[in-house]
C-alpha cells in the first residue's frame, strides 16, 4: 500500500490488486474515519479527499494502515437487467483470441452476473466484474476514434457499456439500445 499526495486535501493510496482496492473502499465504507469527505475506488488505487483541518494525511495513512482488508464489498442496489444484442465488431476477434465459438463467447458473458467495481472514463461508464475469466482479453492494439453509445465490450477483466458516443480501445461484442447516463433520469446512471 503506497500513499501519495495528490493535493491539499486528497491522497491517492495505489494497492496490488482490484480486489484490494475494493476492500479498502469497502472497509472504508464500514469503519468511517472522521474527517474524510469522498472514497473513490478504481482499479488499483483509492482517492481519498479529506479535510485537513480536521485530520491530517499522516493519521489517515496510519489508521487506513491499521484496517482490515478482508472485508468484501457486498452488491448494493438493484439488479439491472441489460439486454444485449450480440454483434459487436469484435466478437470474432475475443473467441479466436481466448479459442471458444463465438456463441461460446455470447453464453459465457450472458451467464454471468455482473457488479459495478467502480465508474469512471465517462459519466455513467460502471467498469463491471463477475464475468467468466476466461473472457480476460486485452485492449485493441489501436484505439477506435467512435464508439456508438449502448456499446457493450471487454477489456483484461472488465465488461463496459459506452455510456456515450467516444473514442474507445475496449473489444466490442455487442449492443444494448438503453441509456446508461441520463442526466434527466434519477440516478442519472443505469
Amino acid at each position: 500500500m503506497r500513499f501519495l499526495p495528490v493535493r491539499a486535501g486528497s491522497t491517492l493510496i495505489e494497492l496490488d490488486s482490484l480486489n484490494e482496492a475494493l476492500a479498502l473502499a469497502a472497509a472504508l465504507s464500514v469503519n468511517p474515519i472522521e474527517g474524510i469527505l469522498e472514497i473513490v475506488p478504481a482499479a488499483r488505487t483509492v482517492l481519498v479527499v479529506f479535510d485537513p483541518e480536521q485530520i491530517s494525511e499522516e493519521k489517515i495513512a496510519a489508521q487506513i494502515a491499521g484496517l482490515n482488508l478482508s472485508i468484501a464489498a457486498a452488491p448494493s442496489g438493484p439488479l439491472v437487467e441489460i439486454p444485449v444484442r450480440y454483434d459487436g465488431e469484435d466478437l470474432a476477434d475475443v473467441a479466436s483470441m481466448v479459442g471458444i465459438s463465438e456463441a461460446e463467447v455470447v453464453r459465457r458473458h450472458t451467464d454471468s452476473q455482473y457488479t459495478v467495481a467502480f465508474t469512471g472514463f465517462a459519466p455513467g461508464f460502471a467498469y463491471l466484474v463477475g464475468g467468466d475469466p476466461s473472457l480476460n482479453v486485452p485492449r485493441r492494439k489501436t484505439p477506435r476514434v467512435q464508439i456508438k453509445a449502448g456499446d457493450v465490450a471487454l477489456a483484461g477483466e472488465f465488461s463496459g457499456i459506452y455510456p456515450k458516443d467516444s473514442p474507445g480501445g475496449w473489444q466490442l461484442i455487442g449492443s444494448t439500445p438503453l441509456v446508461m447516463f441520463d442526466p434527466e433520469r434519477e440516478p442519472a446512471a443505469l
